[in-house]
Parts: C-alpha cells; structure tokens; sequence
C-alpha cells in the first residue's frame, strides 16, 4: 500500500481544511496539496525522466514545499532522500554520492552549497529550487494515477547524524513509515484535523517523520517564518493556533523552559511535547510539566527504527503518587505496542530484570537495513532483532532505563560507569544549565570521569561544591576527578550533544 494514500484519502473528507500554513498563513489545503502533489509526481515520472524506485533529494530548510515533494516522490513510486540543511557541502555531496539521487530538491539558500555538492555525485541530474516559475510549472502539469508499490519498497531513504563515521542510509519501507504513524496514534498521541503540528525542528528528521501522523489526520503542518526555533516566536506561533504539537530535542526543551518569557507566556493552545533523540534530566522534566502542565510525551527511537521504541506516555507524567515516579520520568518508558524490545549480553542472549546490557527489538517498524551496505546491516540487524548500540536495563514493570551508548559507558578500574548518572546528580546544582561527561585515558585505570559544565548566565559554580554533591549522592569511585567549566557544549545539527567532541579535547591536549 502506497504510503501517499493516507494524504489522498484525507483529502477527500478534509479537503477545505489548512493542510500547510507559514506562520500565521495557510499556504495549502488538503485538497490543493493532494492535487499538486499528483501533478508534480506526474512530472517526476514524466518531463524529469525518473523510474519506480529512483531516489529524490530533498535538501531545503523547514518549507512549505517540503511535505509536498515528499507525497510526489511517494504517489510516483519513488523514494524521499530527506538532507539536513545544516551539512557542510561535502556531507551533501556524499549523501548524493551514496543514495544515487537523480534529482534534488532545494532551497534557494543552498543553490551554492549544493551546486559545490554536485561534483561529489555524478548520477544527479537535475537540481530545482523550489518556490520559483519552473518549479510551480511542475506543479501544474498533467495528474497520474499513484504509483502501485509493495509494503517492502523503499520510501523514505533516512541518514543517520553521523557522529562517527560516515552516515549510513536507513532504508524506511512504506510498510515502516505506515507502523510508525499507526503506533504514534495508538502510543503518543490523538490527533484532530483541528490541531496542528509546528515544525521548529529539522524536518528533514525527527519533525518531518511526525507530519506523517498530522497528515494522516487532516491537521495543519505549521512551518516558523524563521524555518526553525525560536523561542519568542513559537511562544506567538502557540498563540496563534489551537491544538499545537511540537517534536523537541531535550536542549529545546530547556531553551524554552529557560526562557525569561516563559513564565508569563499564554500556553493554553499547547498540547504535546514530543521530545527524544537523547534522554532529558529529571530536572528539567519537573520543571517542564510545572511550569507547561502535562503535555510530555517521551519517545525512544533510531532512524532505524523510525521514533519508535519505547516511550513515556502522558498519563505516566499524571501520576505523581506513584512511589515509583521520578524513577519512571527518568526512564525512556516501555515497549511501544507492536515493538519487542529485550536487553540482551554481547551473545544475543536475554538477560534477566534489571541486568544492564544492549537494547535489541524487533517490529514493523524495524528498517530494511542499511543502503549499499550488507555488512553494516549484518551487525545491526541480527535474526530479526535490531542491535540499537544503546545501553539500558528493564525492570519488573517494563520500565526501560537508558544508561548510555555503548561508546559513551566509561570502563575505570574495571567498572563501568554510565555518564548519565553522574550527569543527572550535577544538573541537581541550581547553577548547572548543561553537563556532558566522559572518560579521559588514564594510564593506570583505563580511564577518568571528566565533566564538562555549563554555567546558568551570571552564575558561578565551583569544583568543590559539586564534588560534595557528587559524594553526596553517587559512589566516590564515579565522580568527576575533573571539571571544565565552558560558555557551551558542542552539538549536532539536532541538538544532542557531541561526546566525540569533548572526547577530541584530550587527544589535542595529549598531543600539545
């Protein structure tokens, strides 16, 4: 089944309603969206030139036109190669390099950045920028009939963020991206053609697979004039439309809850908080749903298995007579409804309640593999069961509890230790706005625990005070036997936190 049918048939009962706006603008509705999107696939297959199966590039910034090519390139039979905006020019020559693009999608802020690209690829073809005469021209060709497709074909060619190594291509089939909006209107959330979702994070991830659902449900996909995220201005966007849903990484969660105009900002049109790609701090979870109410959903989830491992529903968030509460919101949740997830030892083999070990799961949902590459989806996907590179443990209850990647778990003397858990007592300091820690070589225990830590502007922290409330809470054998106190912490074009980075400062001393 052709995943672009869920937009054809919403179109049909919803067509009036505001499929696309930009700001505070409706800029499609369903109807016009579905028709454009049947005239511009049948331009893909036509005057372009493209066959089933080919893959199309999308390297644009948040944009009207981003939803749109995507449904083309599905109704055409052909597979979406979303890009972040934010690469250097090389990492888009690559990615064109490697999925074999014929055609790419941009917009007019990149035409220099992906015309430097273009040398890197050479089966790309054609480059168009959208939002110009020749692209609206496609739009108004000819309808065709939507493409007939099988569940195991290729739909949405997804890059992993690449923090080490070369990124890989997930191969999402439509029988993938399907499981991922069934099991986000089971697990996550309930979705009216009233409410919408604002896509202040990269569409080209996270945000983008989330206007799967919205679509699916007739609501509005709200694109930010600026095309990312601001505070002040999705506080006005909230404002303005009812029913708002956002995906945030935890560092947008605490940039918005950090906001001096927080406090006196009218969020009554709030309704969800989809946050993952890294695991959030109690602290600032409690601070969220005080100051914001309970409109916390936690996903877990890869682009292998597209936002869909585990998660922390709103009705985990209202219950706080729960003995057990602030041990659940530290969690990343339980199984989602069609994922098996087990923690297992180096072997594959189960391990036992609360045992510490790799995250695996298996489902619908799990990718194809990886594209062009048999032998990284050998080590990754294991009789059925997808190895997640995650550390975490379940309890008795079903309870998931992320410790760390398993690059990032730090061996000292023989032990392991899971930067998590220090990192969640230090961010207790009310100075503390941002932590990473990480092993340092050590010649005699392997390695040492280094924290690096981020200041709240105009405060001041010493070592010492966050010494006693490490040897206050933790093991004396896990705190930091270092602190580095930096204006910020290096991040990807997502928002998590770049450990390899802190790690590069050691290797650069040692070599000075």
């Amino acid at each position: 089944m052709n995943y672009a049918g869920t937009l054809a048939r919403i179109a049909l009962t919803y067509g009036n309603r505001p499929a696309i706006s930009k700001g505070v603008t409706v800029q499609r509705r369903y109807s016009e969206l579905a028709d454009r999107v049947t005239r511009l696939a049948a331009s893909m297959r036509g005057s372009l030139g493209l066959a089933p199966g080919d893959r199309v590039a999308l390297i644009m910034k948040n944009c009207v036109e981003d939803i749109e090519v995507m449904y083309a390139c599905w109704h055409a039979g052909l597979a979406a190669v979303p890009v972040n905006a934010k690469l250097h020019p090389r990492e888009f020559g690559y990615i064109l390099e490697n999925s074999g693009a014929k055609l790419c999608f941009i917009t007019s802020d990149l035409a220099e950045a992906v015309a430097d690209a273009r040398s890197d690829a050479p089966e790309l073809e054609r480059v168009i920028t959208v939002a110009t005469p020749k692209y609206e021209a496609l739009c108004a060709s000819e309808t065709m009939t939507m493409a007939e497709v099988t569940p195991n074909d290729l739909a949405w060619l997804f890059y992993t963020s690449g923090t080490t190594g070369r990124p890989k291509g997930a191969m999402l089939t439509h029988r993938n991206v399907h499981s991922m909006t069934m099991n986000y209107l089971v697990d996550v959330d309930v979705i009216e053609p009233e409410d919408c979702m604002i896509h202040a994070a990269p569409m080209s991830h996270g945000s983008g697979l989330y206007a799967l659902p919205h679509v699916a449900r007739g609501a509005n996909n709200v694109i930010p004039e600026s095309g990312g995220f601001d505070v002040d201005e999705t506080l006005e966007l909230i404002k303005h439309w009812p029913g708002c849903t956002f995906f945030f990484a935890p560092t947008m969660v605490t940039r918005l809850i950090n906001a001096p105009t927080i406090a006196k900002a009218d969020t009554s049109n709030l309704k969800t908080i989809v946050y993952g790609g890294a695991p959030m701090y109690l602290t600032d979870t409690l601070k969220a749903l005080d100051l914001l109410g309970p409109k916390l959903v936690q996903i877990y989830g890869q682009g292998e298995s597209p936002m869909t491992i585990t998660g922390l529903p709103k009705r985990i968030f209202l219950d706080p007579q729960n003995p057990r509460y602030h041990e659940r919101l530290a969690s990343a949740g339980v199984a989602r409804t069609d994922v098996e997830v087990r923690i297992v030892d180096e072997d594959g083999a189960p391990l036992p309640v609360d045992a510490i070990g790799e995250i695996t799961l298996r489902g619908d949902v799990v990718m194809a593999g990886y594209w062009g590459n048999p032998e990284a989806t050998a080590n990754a996907i294991r009789d059925g069961w997808l190895w997640t590179g995650d550390v975490g443990a379940i309890d008795a209850e079903g309870f998931l509890t992320l410790k760390d990647r398993s690059k990032d778990m730090i061996i000292s003397g023989g032990t392991n230790i899971y930067p998590r858990e220090v990192e969640e007592v230090l961010l207790q300091h009310p100075s503390v706005y941002e932590c990473a820690v990480v092993g340092r070589p050590h010649s005699d225990w392997g390695e040492e625990v280094v924290a690096f830590v981020v200041a709240h502007p105009s405060q001041a922290i010493s070592a010492e005070e966050l010494d006693q409330l490490c040897l206050d809470n933790i093991a004396r054998f896990k705190r930091p036997k270092d602190y580095r106190f930096v204006d910020s912490l290096a991040k990807n074009n997502y928002g998590k936190i770049l450990k390899t980075e802190l790690r590069l400062i050691f290797e650069t001393e040692k070599a000075g």
